[in-house]
């Protein structure tokens, strides 16, 4: 094996571990929200990503990065949340095909009472993974990342 493989290597098993503990985490929220707010992980996202707005709404194109979804999958998604009356949607008055979502009172509260759920069974998760020693450097890793604002 040559030097090239050994990287493509070493990143293959980086890219392993971060998708083991990616799935750790998400599997825990998953339990937890649904047991206690009747969300999915990607539903508590979205409310999430449209209250960090500061009272502006968000497009569809963005909320589908902040997802990572397809177009469509996001459009159901909202379409579910709309119906639920956590969110709604406004026509962009200066391009009549952009389409605008903001969070609605009601999807506020839930977001609220959801978070202290999120939280601590973010914090259990991670908990876990840190004593499981394939895991535990990744969880160590975390709060030296900084995402640029």
């Amino acid at each position: 094996m040559g030097i090239k493989d050994d990287a493509v290597e070493v990143r293959a098993q980086g890219w392993r571990t971060l998708a083991a503990l990616h799935g750790l985490i998400e599997g825990e929220l998953e339990r937890s929200l649904q047991a206690e707010s009747q969300l999915s992980v990607v539903e508590y996202t979205v409310l999430d990503a449209l209250n960090r707005q500061d009272g502006w709404h968000m497009r569809m194109q963005q909320l589908a990065r902040a997802t990572a979804l397809s177009p469509s999958a996001t459009t159901r998604l909202v379409n579910r949340l709309e119906d639920r009356g956590l969110l709604t949607r406004i026509l962009c008055d200066d391009d009549r095909r952009g389409i605008y979502t903001e969070l609605t009172p009601s999807g506020s509260t839930l977001l609220a009472e959801a978070r202290p759920v999120h939280d601590a069974t973010l914090e259990r998760a991670l908990e876990q993974a840190q004593a499981l020693p394939e895991l535990a450097p990744l969880v160590g890793a975390l709060p030296t990342l900084h995402v640029p604002a």
